[in-house]
């Protein structure tokens, strides 16, 4: 759809997957908090050596990877991750994101489906379904994707956002509109110029 390029992608996962306190806190996780990646990324790595099948230090390691834009690292550390501890949510999650930067948007649905079926998933697994299915034009059910996540979480901007666009493509109009309010209402960003292009 001609639309797509208008759709905000998605942000990283922001901070890592465990928090705790400032005095606990390693100092790989501090790189990362300050932009620091390659720092964050050789200081998880020396961490490794001694437990190479930690699954945090391997998630983290990940988002840094995928902060960098090497996704082929990110992946294969979400994946590492991913194979001690299946049923990480936030693994699929990140998983689907690094698969959607990538445009290989089967396995990004792929993930998210399986992350959306673990109890207590948030709404961003929903959200990632809706991407991979609205890239995948399989647009009625990005709709039910994205009304999910916001069933899930009504404040979540991004989903409104997202589902006006898709609605805009479909030239529902006028329900795209009550979309792009809300994702202003809430701040998100591209909301207000979206109104203003699509809504006079």
């Amino acid at each position: 759809m001609k639309y797509w390029s208008k759709i905000i992608l998605v942000p990283a996962l922001v901070g890592t997957l465990f928090s705790c306190s400032e005095q606990q806190k390693d100092p790989a996780d501090r790189y990362f908090e300050n932009g620091q990646f390659e720092e964050a990324v050789q200081t998880y790595t020396n961490n490794l050596k001694n437990n190479p099948t930690d699954v945090i230090m391997l998630y983290n390691r990940g988002r840094a990877y995928q902060e960098m834009g090497d996704y082929a690292k990110a992946q294969a550390d979400f994946e590492s991750a991913l194979a001690q501890d299946p049923n990480n949510f936030q693994v699929l999650l990140s998983l689907s994101n690094v698969q959607i930067q990538q445009k290989n948007y089967g396995s990004a649905l792929l993930y998210a489906s399986k992350a959306e079926e673990i109890p207590g998933a948030p709404a961003m697994a929903s959200f990632l379904k809706g991407r991979a299915l609205h890239h995948m034009g399989m647009t009625g059910e990005a709709l039910n994707a994205y009304g999910n996540a916001i069933k899930l979480d009504d404040e979540f901007g991004q989903a409104y956002f997202n589902r006006g666009m898709l609605k805009i493509a479909l030239e529902m109009k006028k329900q795209a509109c009550e979309d792009f309010k809300l994702a202003s209402v809430l701040e998100y960003p591209g909301a207000d110029e979206a109104l203003k292009k699509y809504c006079k």
